[in-house]
């Protein structure tokens, strides 16, 4: 059909057939009048009628001269094939690199495609960029990881729980008519489904995780249940690991994170990895924008926090930038944006925009801030404070961690809608909490910037043979006002993953050195405000809680939860500290 009004024409559900027979289906855009046009593709499992596409202006695309297509992904919606989010992973590679080339093949197509999308959809464009098909010119995957294991499936050893559980469910409304053709039962797994949906809040505490309810009872993610089996187990999920693969990517990429995106990291490290090691020149070209975003919300509200409306996507108009990218690389256009900076980013605090030229920035000062405390930093009434003066002897501080009672999730970079609305939040009312630690330096008496990355190194002993721990980096505004910028949690069993060792039990009672990475952010401190890091045990259900017993996770013993007495030390021989970017400000 023609849309007159726009001159757009529109094909609805044009079949893709891959080489195993399964066959894709895409709505195609296209300009009515004569081309050929160069295309852009996206391929994603929420539904091709679903806008959630970060660059989702398929008129002015359209208008702009290209041929726009939105393909639903093998198993969801009007496309063939079983969905499962692992083991479908291993076909992205081959759905992409057959469907750019179909693309690329259309009587109205100029033979020069690029991708944009973001989340999975971001995963589709470089499963495709991996296997080099030829049409492919150029890319735009926003908000994506990098590492499973690393804001993913897992984060420093601990799982996704809040993240996968919500994802998932959401998912399988469009798969249960393929898991039940007969319709009495469909719509028993229906009202279940959406049962599960509603109580899923409570639901998500039940144990043990092998044999987590939700997923259970609704025969949906059985290769999230057989990832709990195997743990942090590399092999499986590899159709999936982008980190050391750069190399194989010979197209430039835009890439979109936002300081509150579930994916943050893994953008972020997707970018210096193509900077640094990508396949070609031209990939080496790949540029990065950082927003104060959440993971499908680009706005300037972003949880409690309104950042102005210069950190709205649309005022910085984020689609344009990708028409500039895509015509300088599919059209042949100088469009300039190859000799900009290769780093757009937003400086919270300040609400401003800045221009950067690496990651991390050249003139970062990396700053160590210790902890401090009279042995009693529970709670923001605590005497736990934060200075740049290393301690000599302290008394340390102690807390009880009960995963029966975990600190709740309050904000952050999460995706667990609708309970757990993501972002900023005033943290106050978790750091009343007896089992948070709370270190806070003095009212600032000039501004402090921190753009970069951000770690925690804590000295601590447990009376568990495994534990978590959890510190958060917090702008304390002169009414009290604590604002949550960047965590992160390390799991005991593998505090020296990063350094390739296998997961080990710690031995209760021994002090042991963590290594906490909190990510990253860019947040200016202003005159008057205070920083603050908050040490505890748990974030729950974002993360799962650890039972404390040493026993292999997923297992029935998991019913056992017990107590862990927690000691943070920070003396001369164990100096815990956090480690600022501070960036100097003329």
């Amino acid at each position: 059909m023609t849309n007159l009004e726009n001159q757009i024409i529109t094909e609805v559900n044009i079949p893709v057939e891959m080489k195993n027979g399964t066959v894709l289906r895409a709505d195609i855009y296209r300009p009515n009048s004569k081309g050929p046009w160069p295309v852009l593709l996206t391929r994603l499992p929420y539904g091709k009628d679903n806008e959630l596409y970060i660059f989702n202006d398929i008129p002015r695309a359209v208008q702009q001269g290209y041929v726009v297509i939105i393909q639903d992904t093998r198993g969801r919606f009007a496309s063939e094939g079983d969905w499962d989010p692992i083991l479908t992973a291993n076909h992205e590679a081959s759905d992409s690199y057959e469907t750019i080339h179909w693309a690329a093949n259309l009587p109205y197509s100029n033979g020069k495609v690029g991708m944009f999308g973001l989340s999975y959809y971001s995963f589709t464009q470089w499963a495709g960029m991996l296997q080099q098909p030829d049409p492919l010119m150029a890319a735009s995957p926003a908000l994506s990881w990098s590492d499973p294991f690393d804001g993913f499936m897992y984060r420093g050893g601990a799982f996704e729980l809040g993240f996968l559980s919500y994802w998932q469910l959401g998912m399988f409304e469009d798969t249960l008519p393929r898991l039940y053709p007969d319709q009495q039962e469909l719509a028993l797994a229906e009202n279940q489904l959406q049962s599960e949906i509603e109580k899923l809040q409570t639901e998500i505490k039940s144990l043990p995780l092998k044999n987590f309810a939700p997923f259970t009872r609704n025969k949906v993610a059985p290769s999230i249940l057989e990832h709990i089996k195997r743990n942090v187990d590399p092999e499986y999920v590899d159709s999936l690991l982008l980190k050391g693969k750069h190399e194989h990517v010979t197209v430039p990429t835009l890439q979109i994170a936002g300081w509150y995106d579930i994916f943050l990291q893994g953008t972020i490290d997707n970018f210096v990895q193509m900077r640094n090691n990508g396949g070609s020149p031209e990939a080496r070209q790949s540029k990065l924008v950082i927003g104060p975003w959440q993971h499908i919300d680009h706005s300037h509200q972003v949880g409690e926090i309104n950042f102005g409306k210069s950190a709205d996507s649309t005022t910085i108009d984020l689609i344009g930038i990708h028409l500039r990218w895509f015509d300088h690389f599919l059209k042949g256009i100088d469009t300039g944006i190859t000799n900009e900076a290769p780093i757009k980013l937003f400086v919270m605090g300040e609400n401003v925009w800045r221009n950067e030229y690496e990651w991390p920035l050249a003139r970062t000062q990396y700053t160590t801030y210790y902890l401090h405390s009279s042995g009693r930093a529970n709670t923001l009434q605590g005497d736990g404070t934060l200075s740049t003066v290393s301690p000599i002897q302290e008394k340390p501080d102690h807390f009880t961690y009960d995963p029966i009672n975990p600190v709740p999730t309050k904000g952050g970079s999460i995706f667990m809608l609708p309970d757990f609305p993501g972002g900023v939040f005033d943290q106050r009312e978790i750091e009343s909490r007896e089992d948070v630690l709370v270190y806070t330096t003095p009212v600032l008496e000039q501004v402090v910037e921190v753009t970069g990355p951000v770690k925690v190194k804590l000295w601590a002993v447990s009376s568990a043979p495994d534990t978590d721990f959890v510190a958060r980096l917090v702008d304390v505004h002169p009414d009290g006002t604590a604002i949550n910028l960047t965590d992160g949690i390390i799991r005991a069993r593998f505090r020296n993953r990063g350094m390739g060792e296998a997961p080990s039990l710690i031995e209760p009672g021994k002090p042991y050195l963590y290594e906490i990475d909190l990510w990253s952010t860019s947040n200016l401190f202003k005159k008057g405000h205070r920083i603050r890091v908050d040490i505890t045990s748990s974030n729950f259900p974002r993360w799962d809680r650890n039972p404390n017993t040493g026993q292999d996770f997923g297992e029935d013993e998991e019913n056992d939860l017990i107590p862990a007495q927690q000691t943070i030390l920070h003396d001369e021989e164990h100096p815990s500290s956090i480690v600022l970017p501070i960036i100097p400000r003329k």
